[in-house]
């Protein structure tokens, strides 16, 4: 089976609601295609391992995806549309991330691993990473991961790159308490919105922490960008809540806390995704190699804006990289597609990594 014929079959399968059936077809082929130990774990993510060593190098991805639009579905609902145009693949799913995932497949079924190689496909990445916070708690520990999420188009057009870092992201709600009045006898009550007002001027005035990375400085933030208080033209607001975007670096987080210090404001982190950061120069030089050795261009080392499964990982102590072929602005669009030329050198890019790391 080729690469392109392995991705149409996972992208065709619907994952947005339910992973099993997509969990399903990667479960099945590691078991047909590979010689290696395949397991399925209670939260849908599907694990392979296979030769020895003391350390473990993982090909990490996820098989769950977005909701589609409706072009992005057949006439009958059953299978996501599968397109090749040229030399792309569109579809959902197709760069976020089922292509990495058939890649990172291949590669490991081919591959003559230098130490123990796994591969993981996690459910739930969408959704808060699900999958990989269950199978870290499970015991999936490895060494060094590549994460197969979007590293393509960063230094320049069409160039795969190795991401060594990328931010983090933590959602918060504020909630300003007030007292209720009527409007016309304002003084009685406490406006809520008001409060929350001074609690938008705090955050503004925020100083988003920032830190340097692989030449390049990377730089946090706290927008507020939802607000919602108030019953009736007539009414006192007694609450008012802001939800608040921050996105993370490595080692630092805004002082949200200022916030929370103000009257009458109570702070709530409902998500908080962890930023990542490769400790291990010799293993981001490596993929980097390899990497370069894939193609003609010349690769480098960058940052990413977007938080993936390789936070968890990293913060359960993997020497993490991202790698893979999605490029900025394609993922969770109505016309999401992926390069093929790009698809096969991943592929290949993995597999020289399996087969030379750990050294």
């Amino acid at each position: 089976m080729t690469l392109v014929e392995l991705t149409r079959d996972l992208v065709a399968i619907p994952s947005h609601e339910d992973e099993t059936a997509a969990g399903d077809r990667i479960e099945s082929w590691l078991r047909s295609e590979t010689d290696a130990d395949v397991r399925r774990d209670d939260a849908g993510n599907v694990i392979a391992r296979k030769g020895s060593g003391d350390e473990t190098l993982a090909l990490v991805g996820h098989h769950d995806v977005v909701a589609p639009a409706d072009s992005q579905i057949t006439a009958d609902g059953d299978e996501f549309v599968v397109e090749k145009r040229g030399d792309r693949l569109y579809g959902r799913g197709a760069a976020d991330m089922k292509g990495a995932v058939a890649a990172a497949m291949l590669a490991f079924r081919d591959a003559d691993p230098a130490g123990e190689l796994a591969f993981a496909s996690f459910a739930g990445e969408e959704v808060g990473g699900v999958g990989a916070r269950h199978a870290i708690e499970n015991g999936c520990d490895p060494d060094y991961a590549i994460v197969g999420e979007g590293s393509t188009g960063y230094s320049g057009p069409g160039v795969t790159d190795v991401a060594v870092a990328h931010k983090g992201r933590r959602g918060s709600t504020i909630t300003a308490v007030g007292e209720s009045a009527h409007a016309s006898e304002h003084e009685a009550g406490e406006n809520a919105i008001y409060r929350a007002t001074d609690a938008v001027d705090r955050l503004r005035a925020l100083e988003p922490p920032s830190v340097e990375i692989a030449g390049e400085t990377v730089t946090g933030s706290v927008v507020v960008t939802e607000i919602d208080g108030g019953t009736g033209w007539n009414v006192v607001p007694d609450r008012c809540d802001l939800t608040v975007d921050e996105r993370t670096v490595p080692g630092d987080r805004a002082a949200l806390e200022a916030v929370a210090e103000l009257e009458g404001l109570e702070w709530t982190v409902d998500q908080d995704l962890p930023p990542m950061r490769c400790g291990d120069d010799a293993f981001a030089t490596a993929v980097l190699e390899s990497a370069t050795a894939a193609q003609s261009a010349d690769p480098e080392r960058v940052t990413k804006p977007h938080a993936t499964d390789a936070g968890w990982l990293a913060a359960a102590g993997t020497a993490c990289v991202v790698c893979g072929p999605a490029e900025p602005g394609e993922a969770h669009t109505d016309d999401e597609s992926v390069s093929i030329t790009v698809l096969e050198r991943c592929r290949e890019t993995y597999r020289r990594v399996a087969e030379s790391w750990p050294q």
